[in-house]
C-alpha cells in the first residue's frame, strides 16, 4: 500500500472563504485534519519516535500497555526531551495493567497551555518511568498541526 505525505498543516471543507451567512453555500467551513503518531516505548526509555510539530494543538495522549511494568513503582509520565513534565505530571500514568490509559495535563496551568499550543518549536515526546523494568507500550498522540492557538 502506498502512502502520502504533505508537509500540512491539512485543511478539507468545501466553502474556503465566507461571503453571507447562508450555511452550506456561503459560510466558510473549513477545518483542520487530526494527525496521530505513534510509538513503542519502553520501561527504560526515555526518548519516543513522536515529533510534534512547531504551534500543534494536542488533543489526546494515550498509553496502550502490552507488556506490564516491572519493580517497585509502575508509573510513568509524558513529556519531552527537555521537559520530562512538559505534557503530565511526573508518574501520572499507570503501567502495571494492560491496555490503554489517556493521559492528561492534570490541574496545572502550564501544562493545560502545553496542550493547547506547544510552543514555537517542534516537541520530541518522551516517556519517563520511575524506574527500570521490563514493560513495554505503545504511545499515541493525536494533534492538530500548527493551529497556532494560544490560551
Amino acid at each position: 500500500m502506498g502512502t502520502t505525505t504533505f508537509t500540512g498543516p491539512v485543511r478539507a471543507g468545501d466553502i474556503l472563504n465566507t461571503s453571507g451567512t447562508t450555511l452550506g453555500t456561503d459560510v466558510a467551513n473549513v477545518g483542520y485534519v487530526v494527525m496521530a503518531q505513534s510509538s513503542v516505548f519502553t520501561q527504560a526509555s526515555g526518548d519516543t519516535s513522536i515529533v510534534i510539530p512547531a504551534n500543534s494543538q494536542v488533543l489526546s495522549i494515550s498509553a496502550n500497555v502490552t507488556t506490564e511494568f516491572t519493580g517497585a513503582a509502575t508509573t510513568f509520565g509524558v513529556g519531552t526531551t527537555l521537559s520530562a513534565t512538559f505534557f503530565t505530571a511526573a508518574a501520572a500514568l499507570d503501567g502495571v495493567a494492560f491496555g490503554i490509559s489517556a493521559a492528561a495535563p492534570g490541574d496545572d496551568a502550564t501544562r493545560a497551555a502545553n496542550w493547547v499550543d506547544v510552543g514555537t518549536v517542534d516537541r520530541k515526546v518522551a516517556v519517563t518511568s520511575t524506574n527500570t523494568g521490563s514493560g513495554v507500550g505503545v504511545l499515541t498522540v493525536t494533534y492538530i498541526q500548527a493551529i497556532n492557538l494560544t490560551a
